[in-house]
């Protein structure tokens, strides 16, 4: 009898963890609202291969083109690249040039017919590196993420050396620790005793049809092979992303450099009252943004000089709200609709950009 309730315990546990890749796996897409000419910004619209897609690119140029630094910003998830436009107004007032994309299963781009994990961020963002350092007017790049495309941000440096610093912003450490918050963002009512093991299983049944193995898509495993400079930043209100994320990222960098002469700084950064999104409303935020970068990429101005002008460069979000992960709604087919696991139906996946749109903040 003890061995037919463990198994049933099991299968039940593999229920859900099937029915939570059907949910979460497959963000809604939300094209462009708007463009670089918007705000004022100069641009050009190309693609970027990434293995077998192609993604839709904006190239703002600074300074009349002249040749200098440059950085690739990465949006997160249910996002687009036009979310990405209020770092690109402040960063291109302090001298460098921007490249921004739509990740694959995001924006324009189609959905996807596998569920997408920071792995397909972190390949994305890596292919947008390589494309900016093609540029005839950049002479060195950085990457700049935020939530999950903080994480393709640190996948991407950790693969190419030549990624001369990163700004991570609310940044989940590791793909356990989102899983269980997904939990708690979605109200399930489930114990820790339970939930963490649970969380296991069910990050790894989510990275299988991808081949991914942990390890290769964690933040905080990849973070200790990279040896540039690194500036992590938070909200120490952000109800998604705890700031305790930030925390572990910090430490597991430092440790893998302690003693290393050669390797760059970790700074941290935490915005008071700051929440997931929107970071960059803060006048410090985007003063401390441009300093790092001028200092790692060696200018194009002064780090004072570009922490000036980025600072009194005012930057709103776009009209469209971000957007929670759509996996937490309580629209039909929602993640809160796991409690419902056992019924008929629970583990086949669901066309989120059918459903209504939500209006809270998320992983975006």
């Amino acid at each position: 009898m003890a061995a037919a309730i463990a198994a049933a315990q099991v299968g039940l546990a593999y229920r859900f963890a099937l029915a939570y890749r059907a949910r979460a796996g497959y963000p809604r897409r939300f094209p462009p609202t708007m463009s670089p000419t918007d705000l004022g910004l100069p641009f050009e619209t190309f693609g970027i291969r990434s293995g077998d897609v192609e993604l839709p690119a904006w190239f703002i140029p600074a300074r009349s083109g002249e040749p200098g630094p440059g950085v690739v910003l990465v949006h997160g998830w249910e996002s687009a690249r036009d979310r990405t436009l209020p770092l690109a107004l402040f960063l291109h007032a302090a001298g460098f040039h921007c490249l921004t994309i739509d990740i694959r299963g995001h924006g324009a781009n189609p959905a996807e017919d596998m569920p997408l994990t920071a792995g397909e961020f972190g390949t994305d963002a890596l292919a947008a590196f390589e494309a900016l350092l093609d540029r005839p007017e950049v002479t060195k790049g950085a990457i700049a993420g935020h939530s999950m495309g903080a994480i393709g941000a640190i996948l991407a440096a950790a693969a190419d050396d030549r990624v001369a610093a990163v700004v991570a912003t609310s940044a989940p450490a590791d793909p356990y620790r989102l899983t269980r918050q997904t939990f708690r963002l979605a109200r399930l009512p489930i114990p820790d005793p339970i939930a963490y093991p649970l969380a296991w299983l069910t990050t790894h049944v989510y990275l299988r049809p991808r081949r991914h193995v942990v390890d290769d898509i964690s933040a905080s495993a990849a973070i200790t092979r990279y040896r540039g400079p690194i500036l992590l930043v938070h909200g120490d209100d952000d109800d998604v992303v705890p700031i305790t994320h930030l925390a572990r990222l910090a430490a597991a960098a430092r440790r893998a450099r302690a003693g290393d002469a050669s390797a760059g700084p970790v700074e941290t950064l935490i915005v008071p009252g700051g929440q997931h999104s929107w970071l960059y409303e803060d006048a410090r935020y985007r003063a401390e943004v441009a300093r790092f970068l001028s200092t790692a990429l060696d200018g194009p101005l002064t780090p004072l000089h570009a922490a000036s002008l980025a600072a009194a460069t005012e930057a709103l979000r776009v009209p469209a709200a971000e957007e929670r992960l759509s996996a937490v709604d309580t629209v039909p087919g929602g993640f809160r609709s796991l409690i419902d696991v056992a019924l008929p139906g629970a583990t086949k996946r669901v066309d989120l950009d059918a459903l209504a749109t939500a209006d809270e903040p998320g992983l975006g």
